[in-house]
């Protein structure tokens, strides 16, 4: 087990590679009563076409599978999992993203019985066609719920308008119709290539002995068989660089209108520091533009073109990312035109010094200490950055370097017009008068 140190951080990290491939990740936090563990798989919504393990022949499965095998792994031939966690005091839960799946509990007490729990369920799967077609139901249920929520259709038709071919552009939970054409062989399949330890991570953070915790794991490990670690082959179309749609329109009963201005990026094949430095160069430069000390937001706020619903962010995985900035508003095409002059505007004079980069470093930094004391946090960041081989942990030290020139290069890489696009939800009755 390797101990290692982040003196400017004050955090101690733990990390050992197990025979069976597994990354274990452990975070002792002093102080801390509660401790959180997250078991996460490299697998999400968009890998759907793959080489299977011990196959030759490339596959692709429906639309929703790795959400839908999230949901199936809880359930179980003898009960319920949920109710063993609740036994030990232990709550736990799941997510599926584009690119992880992550199963987690946090606990006060009985964290080795937990975290047994935790590596037992995920690691015995259990489908039939039964109990899959009973599911489709519950999951057909979640999409249409979905379907009826505008900010949802807002952040997924954005991504929609931007993406022509890759998997991101299709709805993480899948469609009705896909989610109907999956079986119990498709779940096996899936879990059986994505689900070997050697493409997944467990990470413990909180109230816990570093020693005692990575022994326990080991000797869960170590009692179960698994196959030789094998390269997963996954496959996705080319990718134009710019968008599907400039502009698409989407009509729901709302009160207000629902704004999006998505950038698509060009940079989609940085992993570990390059990918680290340039994702938060980007997100620097929006709270330069955007953020609200910025005159863009205290003249769009005075102008009532944004309220409190406005956001910007800035997403990168390897193989797709993306800028969104919007507001709910009652001027869309206001809002639509302030943020296109904004991006305009920089793109001919970039406007911003290093005194104002270092005070959003800074800003940037302290959101980062604080996150900190969040165990959650620590637990799902450090797993996403580290499936692309960055650390969570030097992201102070990438910061504190960053310069004007860094933050005008990477964002150079999102400014085309062709990159950009506009998603506006507004109201039926508007539909209808026009």
């Amino acid at each position: 087990m390797k101990e290692l140190n982040f003196k400017q951080l004050d955090e101690k990290l733990f990390h050992e590679k197990l025979s069976n491939g597994l990354e274990v990740y452990i975070l002792p936090k002093k102080g801390f009563s509660k401790t959180f563990a997250t078991f996460t798989t490299k697998y999400g919504a968009i890998d759907s076409t793959f080489i299977p393990l011990g196959s030759s022949e490339e596959v692709t499965v429906p639309d929703g599978i790795a959400h839908f095998l999230e949901h199936k792994m809880f359930e179980k031939e003898h009960g319920d999992v949920f109710q063993k966690f609740s036994e030990f005091g232990g709550s736990a839960n799941a997510f599926t993203s584009f690119t992880r799946t992550a199963y987690l509990f946090s606990s006060t007490d009985h964290v080795y019985d937990n975290t047994e729990t935790l590596l037992n369920f995920v690691q015995e799967p259990y489908f039939t066609q039964a109990t899959v077609d009973k599911e489709k139901g519950i999951i057909g249920q979640e999409i249409t719920m979905y379907d009826d929520q505008p900010h949802w259709r807002l952040y997924f038709g954005t991504i929609e308008n931007m993406y022509k071919h890759h998997p991101v552009k299709i709805d993480i939970a899948g469609t009705i119709a896909s989610i109907s054409d999956i079986t119990a062989e498709h779940l096996y399949t899936c879990y059986e290539t994505f689900y070997h330890p050697s493409n997944m991570s467990l990470f413990v953070v909180g109230s816990v002995n570093p020693e005692e915790m990575m022994n326990y794991i080991r000797e869960n490990q170590n009692k179960k068989e698994f196959s030789e670690p094998q390269p997963i082959v996954r496959s996705f179309p080319d990718e134009p660089l710019e968008v599907a749609k400039r502009e698409n329109v989407l009509y729901m009963d709302v009160q207000k209108p629902k704004v999006y201005v998505g950038l698509k990026a060009k940079e989609t094949s940085l992993q570990g520091e390059a990918m680290m430095k340039h994702e938060l160069a980007i997100q620097l430069a929006l709270e330069l533009m955007f953020g609200r000390s910025s005159d863009f937001y205290v003249k769009a706020y005075e102008n009532e073109l944004i309220d409190e619903s406005y956001a910007f962010d800035f997403t990168l995985e390897k193989g797709y990312g993306f800028a969104l900035i919007g507001s709910d508003t009652s001027k869309p095409k206001e809002l639509i035109e302030a943020v296109k002059f904004e991006l305009n505007k920089v793109e001919e004079k970039w406007p911003f010094g290093q005194v104002d980069v270092e005070r959003v470093c800074k800003k940037k930094i302290g959101y980062f200490l604080r996150a900190l004391n969040s165990v959650e946090f620590i637990a799902n960041q450090f797993t996403r950055y580290a499936f692309n081989g960055m650390n969570l942990f030097d992201a102070v030290p990438v910061l504190e370097q960053m310069t004007v020139a860094d933050l005008q290069e990477a964002f150079s890489s999102i400014q085309g017009e062709s990159q950009q696009t506009v998603f506006s939800i507004l109201n039926k009755k508007e539909q209808t008068s026009s």
